[in-house]
């Protein structure tokens, strides 16, 4: 899971009001996740980005985005994604966009429930 903020959106700034959270589950050829944000204009984009926390990464795996505040759903993910994101999910971050913070306006690093 991911607590996302605008502080966190490298590099920055982000929406310094915006909030989310990200709850992902990984199988072994799919990602499932739940997108909730608040406090940013409505979202235009959602990805799951290889990065450490001061990195901004590659593109992964393209989530539906939050625009009315929430989104979830599954996607296809190459085996070795999956492994990946299960063994070092903090490798991964989530990130939002939207047209007022068009390179992020929420961001959270993954981490273990």
């Amino acid at each position: 899971e991911a607590t996302l903020t605008g502080e966190k959106e490298v590099p920055g700034p982000g929406d310094p009001n915006g909030r989310g959270e990200a709850e992902v589950k990984v199988y072994k050829a799919k990602v499932c996740y739940e997108l909730e944000v608040k406090r940013i204009k409505p979202a235009t984009a959602a990805h799951i980005h290889r990065g450490g926390p001061n990195v901004a990464g590659d593109i992964v795996v393209t989530l539906k985005p939050p625009t009315d505040g929430s989104s979830s759903g599954c996607v296809a993910v190459p085996r070795a994604l999956s492994l990946e994101l299960k063994e070092h999910p903090g490798r991964y971050y989530v990130n939002v966009h939207n047209d007022p913070y068009p390179d992020g306006a929420v961001r959270g690093q993954l981490e273990r429930e």
